[in-house]
């Protein structure tokens, strides 16, 4: 599972799961992060992404392997 957070300074993924501020969880399968982004991720991190988060978090998932969870 990889988090990604909402913080002061934006939307970021975080490596660590320690940074400060409202996290959600993604599987790290690009299956996920596309249905993540097509809504309910910023719903769960209660936010808007701007457009250079939401670029700079498909760039991450399209390093994510291709597939579906069981």
């Amino acid at each position: 599972m990889i988090r990604i957070v909402r913080s002061p300074s934006g939307v970021q993924v975080d490596p660590t799961g320690k940074l400060a501020g409202r996290g959600a969880y993604l599987h790290n399968l690009r299956s996920c992060w596309e249905r993540g982004l097509k809504g309910t991720l910023a719903g769960a991190l209660k936010c808007e992404f701007t457009i250079e988060e939401r670029e700079r978090l498909i760039a991450f998932a399209a390093s994510m392997p291709d597939g579906e969870l069981a």
